[in-house]
């Protein structure tokens, strides 16, 4: 973002202005070029025409670069990258998205060194491979898988957070790749882009008191295929008998439910208390530690698969670009 000292507000920024903003990027041993959307937008804005467009980007450029850096607005980042990590087979380069808190232009914006660093990060090779070869979100000196990342705060630079993974890298005087979590792919399979997305889902955060007409009004929305539920710890819902009924009756009408925790860490653990009994009744699926955005970013993938629900579910609870941690349900 850039900010309208005029109106005092933020607004999308022009990004073939990046080099007067950014000065530095042209002492960057690197040969860099640069593509921005015709009409840039505010993140908030992104849906997953957007994400075909990116993907397409990649695509069309995958065999001339060593990596990729994406710009992109703070409020839907995390999901976007983890569109993208879902969207991009056989990823063998890195694609790190980033950006800043502050707009370009601010005094103290750290938009620069995030900018700076990204591509750093994005260029680093061993044995003439790329270091990095997984889609990233880097911010504040933390490079992070982007399907385990999520923004934990919209004041403070170090904005993102994973959760349920370890960093993958980190800024200081030299840069830090953790080799050992980094992701690799099979050099066997080849790069394409699978850009069939589906977004007929819900999602349902439960909180004590949740009326039953809201709920129900929600699971009679058209269209609808699948509903994520956020349920309580490890998977809990409040236990009242018209709620139990309803799930039943949406489930045997071939509805699909995926549970995901609400909490910040930890992982859905269905069976393990008697108020997940229901889950484990209808057959819903199991969230594990997926992060919300990563969590809408399967699913709307998934769904672009057109998948039966059996085969649905199995992807689902399948570690497919590193995005959970699989454990034994009781």
């Amino acid at each position: 973002m850039a900010k309208d000292y005029n109106s005092q507000s933020l607004k999308p920024f022009d990004f073939e202005n990046l080099i007067n903003h950014i000065p530095e990027l042209s002492l960057i041993d690197s040969d860099i070029n640069f593509t921005g959307f015709e009409n840039p937008i505010d993140s908030s804005d992104m849906n997953p025409g957007h994400w075909v467009q990116l993907a397409e980007i990649m695509e069309e450029n995958y065999s001339f670069y060593d990596g990729f850096v994406i710009l992109h607005g703070t409020d839907t980042m995390a999901y976007s990258a983890s569109a993208l990590s879902f969207m991009l087979n056989g990823l063998q380069k890195p694609v790190i998205f980033t950006g800043s808190q502050l707009p370009v232009g601010d005094l103290r914006t750290d938009a620069k060194e995030n900018l700076i660093t990204s591509i750093h990060f994005a260029s680093l090779q061993e044995n003439e491979k790329p270091s990095i070869q997984e889609v990233c979100i880097y911010f504040e000196y933390r490079l992070l898988r982007a399907n385990r990342t999520t923004k934990i705060s919209a004041e403070n630079f170090d904005a993102f957070a994973s959760p349920d993974y370890p960093d993958l890298g980190e800024s200081g005087i030299r840069l830090d790749v953790r080799k050992h979590v980094l992701r690799t792919e099979d050099e066997k399979i080849p790069f394409s882009v699978n850009t069939k997305l589906n977004t007929d889902l819900g999602l349902m955060k439960i909180f004590p008191g949740m009326s039953r007409e809201f709920i129900e009004n929600m699971l009679a929305t058209s269209h609808l295929k699948v509903m994520i539920i956020e349920a309580f710890g490890s998977g809990n819902i409040f236990s009242s008998d018209w709620f139990k009924d309803l799930l039943r009756r949406k489930a045997n009408e071939g509805m699909l439910f995926i549970i995901n925790t609400q909490c910040a860490g930890g992982m859905v653990e269905i069976g393990r208390y008697e108020t997940s009994e229901i889950f484990k009744e209808i057959g819903a699926i199991n969230g594990f530690d997926l992060t919300t955005e990563a969590s809408v970013a399967k699913t709307i993938f998934l769904l672009g698969q057109n998948l039966p629900p059996e085969e649905f579910k199995k992807q689902y609870e399948t570690d497919l670009r590193g995005e959970l941690t699989y454990l034994k349900q009781y």
